[in-house]
Parts: structure tokens; C-alpha cells; sequence
């Protein structure tokens, strides 16, 4: 054990005497016993002989005991047996001792059948659970009982010297050296036991400092909670995080200065950890996604990992808010018109999608508009791309103030807008035409951009959704009615005329 032993000197030194001190108790309960058999006149010369084998099961008997209370509890059963094994193997030997002539018992020798017992289970040690364990053992924290089972040789040490003395038996030097060494190591031992105890305190305190300088010096926002949802512990980064003081948070229960629209969520995933913690289980983390209100009154973007702690649960959560505004602007660019900020074609192809698919029986066909500004190229080129670019903006605004709320304008490039008209279930909307007129006055009226008034006119073609129709080939029959109102003398309104009729007849006015 001494040998594959990975504990540090003061382990191996108390583990070392524990096993002196139950060697030391047994020893000196033995000579009690040989010395009160000497009183009565027996062979001492033949009962120190036989002692020695005594004294070899003790030695060993003591080692094996104090390796067991440095097993995890689920490996010491060959310890366990072995312990046992060496106690008959023992007993064995002092039988021969004490008894004049080999004892019996109902015919049964008792130390032949004891060392057989003790031998069986020294063989069938080794293939019990813990026995190839055993002796890489390494250091663990001494548990209470082994810290208590310290007074125990002492307490069988003094009794027999009571019983001894009480007895009327004299004591000698050899008995006195046994009972001394047992106090002395069980003295030494608790010295050593306060010492590994200072040693691992001072190690906890470091840990702890180390981990605490971590937690500090992090940006992320640590939140400890008990398990009813009261804050315990907030780290130092939420006055930079959120502006909130930690010492103010701590007392306070969750949802704390959470949106109302992620509370339930939130509380959802904290619920869920808490189940599984109450069986005893260790699940995953949660990540969490939630809007927390900042002292300032703003909203921060929050990114939580919620997973489990001795104390309830434990929050590690990060601002994200930069990160989401980012992605949200680069999900707006990707389907809007960066001059105008209207949708882009992508974004309208995909609104005409939709507009397609929940079109029912009771409701208007969606229209498309497809319009190009005439004259645009003619400002652009005299003016310079700066006007024609103040120009485009402020038609983008006029189209969106010609159609409804619910309706969708946008810019495929250049001077080519469009307009997706949807119906309501139950009603027909305004006739596309009427749009497109409303639209085309907007447009030809004078802009005013610097000092200079700008006049542009507009084409636009009409195409209203039939059954089965695609966007692609919606947007495409719009496209061709405005380059048939292009050719018939610009500033014109053409629609494309479908095979079949609609619900709703005034969508088809001409």
C-alpha cells in the first residue's frame, strides 16, 4: 500500500499509524492474555513461540483495517473479508495458545477449522469487488469514522490493562511499551489529522480565491439562485452588464427585470431543471435567450446557461445586444433596399409566396403592380446620381403613402418598384386600377429636391393571381403589362388580362 500509494506524506504517515495503533491494541490485549496465562502456571516458553504467528495476523490484520476506511464504501469488501479472514486466522492461533490441548467442539477441532475458514477467505478475497482497487488507493479526505475509529484501540488498550489490573495481574515493561506506543501514535495521529485538516482548508481558501478572482474578472453576469428562485449571489460584472448594484439584486426572485414576453419561457426552463433535480438527477444546462431591463431603463439582449448547483441553480448569462442588432441588420440588408429601405425583390417574391398560399375561397385574389419611373434616366443623367437617388427615396415614400398599411411596396433596382394588393376575407378591396391611379398621380407630381423641382411620370402594369399561378409568373404578367403601357406612350396603366374570371369583378377594370 505504502509503495502505490499517490497520497502525500501525511496521509501515508497517518494511515501507517492507524494500523500500528489496532496492531498495538490486539498486542498488548495478547500479552495481557500470555501474561495471565503465565500467572496460572502454563508453558510460556511454547506460548511466545506460538504469539509470533499472533503477532503477524495482528500487524497485518491492523494495515488491512486502516486501508479499508480509505476505500470508497462500494470497494471495500474484499478489504472487509480480508479483515475478517485475518480475525479467524487470529483467533486460530491464539486458540493453540491458550488452550493446553487442541480444543473441540462436538468432535470439530476449533483452530483446524478456523485457519481452514481464515485461508478459504484470504483466496476468495482477491476476486470480491474492491480487491485490484485496494492498492491503488489514492489520497481521499478521511471520513468521520475513520477519524472516530482513532479512540478505538485506545479503548480496547485501556480496558484490557483495566481488566488486568483489576484482576490482580501483574504488569511488566513490555506491556507498559505496548500501551504507551498506542497512546503515543494515537497522539500523533490526531496531530496529523489537524495538520492534513489545516492543509486542506488553506487549499479550499486558495480554490476559492482562485475562483472567485475568475468569476470577478469575467464579463459574464453569474447568478446563483436557491432552489425557490431567490437570488443568493451575483457577480460584480452586472453593475457593468445592467447597471444594477449585485448587492441589490441579492433577496430578489426571478423573473427579475425580465421582459414580460420571455418571463414565461424563462421560468419554463428553471421549472424544468428543478424537476429534475428533486430525484436526485443531473440533466443538462438550459440556454436560455430573454430581454433583461438595464438601470437606464434600455433592454439588454440576454444569453443564459442555466445548469445545476449545490446551492439550487446557477446562471451564467452574456449581452448579447451588439450581436442581435447586428444580426437583425444584416437580415435587414439582406431583404431590404438599402437606399430606400423598402422590401428587396427576395423579400417581395416571398410575400407574394405567402399571399398565394392563405388565399382562400372567400377572399380577393392578390394583385401585383409593376411600375417604372419615365424620365428617371433623364434627371439622373443631368442632375447627377445624388438627385436621382433623393428622387428614388422620396418616391419610395409616396408609394407607401398610395397603398394600405397591410399591402407591400417594394424596389426590384433602378427605377423599378412594386405593389402586392391583398384582399380581406369577407371584402374586396379597392379595385387595382383605383390603386394604380392614386399611385401614378403621386408620382407625377413635382419633387422638390434642394432647389431644383424634379418631374417624373410613371408606367405601371397590373396582373391579378388566378388559381395555380406562381409568384415568378405573377410578377412576370405584371411586368409585361408595364412595358405594354411603356409602349403605348408612358404614363399609362395597362392590366393583364387572365383567361378566367374572379371574385371579385372590379379587380379586372380597365
Amino acid at each position: 500500500m505504502a509503495a502505490a500509494d499517490s497520497g502525500t506524506n501525511l496521509t501515508w504517515l497517518r494511515r501507517i499509524l492507524d494500523g500500528w495503533m489496532i496492531a498495538g491494541s490486539l498486542l498488548t490485549l495478547c500479552w495481557v492474555l500470555l501474561l495471565h496465562r503465565a500467572d496460572q502456571g502454563g508453558d510460556v516458553t511454547a506460548s511466545v513461540l506460538g504469539l509470533a504467528r499472533v503477532v503477524t495476523d495482528i500487524l497485518v490484520l491492523g494495515l488491512v483495517v486502516a486501508l479499508c476506511f480509505c476505500l470508497e464504501p462500494g470497494k471495500r469488501t474484499a478489504t472487509t473479508v480480508a479483515a475478517v479472514a485475518l480475525v479467524v486466522l487470529a483467533v486460530s492461533d491464539m486458540l493453540r495458545i491458550l488452550l493446553p490441548v487442541p480444543g473441540t467442539w462436538y468432535g470439530v477441532p476449533l483452530a483446524a477449522t478456523c485457519s481452514m475458514t481464515g485461508l478459504l477467505l484470504v483466496a476468495a478475497v482477491p476476486w470480491m469487488p474492491g480487491g485490484v482497487s485496494a492498492v491503488g488507493v489514492g489520497e481521499r479526505a478521511l471520513p468521520v469514522v475513520g477519524v472516530v475509529a482513532g479512540f478505538v484501540p485506545v479503548v480496547v488498550c485501556l480496558l484490557a490493562l483495566g481488566a488486568h489490573v483489576l484482576a490482580g495481574g501483574r504488569t511488566d515493561a513490555v506491556m507498559t511499551a505496548l500501551a504507551g506506543t498506542v497512546l503515543l501514535g494515537f497522539g500523533a495521529r490526531q496531530s496529523i489529522v489537524h495538520a492534513d485538516h489545516l492543509r486542506i482548508t488553506r487549499e479550499v481558501v486558495a480554490r476559492e480565491a482562485h475562483y472567485r478572482t475568475l468569476v470577478d474578472g469575467s464579463s459574464d453576469v453569474i447568478t446563483i439562485l436557491s432552489p425557490d428562485g431567490r437570488v443568493l449571489y451575483v457577480s460584480p460584472a452586472a453593475r457593468h452588464v445592467f447597471g444594477h448594484r449585485p448587492e441589490d439584486l441579492v433577496g430578489a426572485r426571478l423573473p427579475l427585470y425580465t421582459h414580460p414576453d420571455d418571463a414565461t419561457p424563462l421560468m419554463q426552463a428553471v421549472e424544468r431543471l428543478r424537476q429534475e433535480a428533486e430525484p436526485g438527477g443531473r440533466g443538462p444546462g438550459r440556454h436560455v435567450f430573454c430581454r433583461v431591463r438595464a438601470a437606464d431603463g434600455g433592454w439588454r439582449h440576454v444569453e443564459s446557461t442555466i445548469s445545476h448547483h449545490p446551492e439550487g441553480l446557477i446562471f451564467s448569462s452574456r449581452d448579447v445586444t451588439e450581436r442581435v442588432a447586428l444580426q437583425a441588420q444584416l437580415e435587414r440588408r439582406a431583404f431590404h433596399d438599402a437606399l430606400t429601405g423598402l422590401p428587396n425583390r427576395a423579400l417581395f417574391t416571398d410575400r407574394v409566396a405567402h399571399a398565394l398560399r392563405k388565399r382562400t375561397a372567400g377572399t380577393t385574389p392578390p394583385a401585383v403592380l409593376f411600375l417604372d419611373l419615365d424620365g428617371f434616366k433623364a434627371v439622373n443623367d443631368s442632375a447627377g446620381h445624388a438627385m436621382g437617388d433623393a428622387l428614388l427615396i422620396q418616391a419610395a415614400r409616396r408609394l407607401q403613402a398610395s397603398v394600405r398599411a397591410g399591402d407591400t411596396v417594394a424596389r426590384l433596382g433602378g427605377d423599378e418598384f412594386t405593389a402586392l394588393l391583398e384582399g380581406e376575407a369577407g371584402a374586396c378591396p379597392p379595385p387595382a386600377r383605383e390603386v394604380a391611379e392614386r399611385i401614378l398621380a403621386a408620382l407625377t407630381k413635382p419633387y422638390r429636391i434642394g432647389s431644383i423641382d424634379a418631374v417624373v411620370s410613371a408606367s405601371i402594369g397590373i396582373a391579378v393571381a388566378m388559381p395555380g399561378i406562381t409568384p415568378d409568373d405573377l410578377l412576370d404578367h405584371a411586368d409585361q403589362a408595364m412595358y405594354e403601357a411603356k409602349t403605348a406612350g408612358k404614363g399609362r396603366i395597362r392590366m393583364h388580362h387572365p383567361q378566367s374570371q374572379d371574385v371579385c369583378s372590379g379587380m379586372l377594370n380597365d
